[in-house]
């Protein structure tokens, strides 16, 4: 994916227009990160000692819309995606033999499915709840969009180590 093919937000817009717009940027920049390398470069963990990959972000971050979209807002109760050794454990990180062809399949798909959740929401108001707290689909979309400019950071320098590529 080139810059100019993420989806710029909007500039002037209502709050929902500009906060789904700027996840959706977030989401394309991610997606820009990681065009055009290897299944090997994607999976290189390019930073020693940490487990930090490419492909350990997109699986994360697939596990991040999954979390706070389905199971928070619409209460789905859906299963971990990499489920880990022990239980209740994710092995989103373990990139090792990990298919970058099915992460990307299931990032777009919970990216849809979140997108269709706030779509159908008629407020931002909505709340749902983990455990005994309630957030509203404000704060999660808020905290999306932080989710991934902090990771498109990681991924930023994951790729400039990986392949010299450097920008936005």
């Amino acid at each position: 994916m080139q810059d100019h093919e993420r989806t710029p937000p909007p500039l002037t817009a209502d709050e929902r227009a500009t906060l789904t717009g700027l996840l959706q940027f977030q989401r394309d920049t991610l997606a820009m990160k990681c065009a055009g390398l290897t299944a090997d470069q994607l999976r290189e963990q390019a930073v020693a000692p940490s487990t930090l990959s490419l492909l350990g972000l997109v699986r994360h971050l697939a596990t991040v819309e999954r979390g706070w979209f389905r199971n928070v807002i619409a209460a789905e109760r859906a299963a971990l995606l990499w489920p880990g050794a022990a239980a209740g454990e994710s092995a989103e990180w373990e990139v090792g033999s990990a298919d970058p062809d099915e992460a990307f399949r299931v990032w777009n798909e919970e990216c849809e499915h979140s997108r269709a959740i706030v779509d159908a929401a008629e407020s931002l108001d909505l709340t749902g709840r983990h455990g005994d707290e309630a957030f509203s689909l404000r704060y999660v979309l808020g905290h999306m969009v932080e989710e991934y400019a902090r990771h498109n950071g990681h991924a930023d320098l994951l790729r400039e180590r990986l392949d010299g590529v450097t920008g936005e």
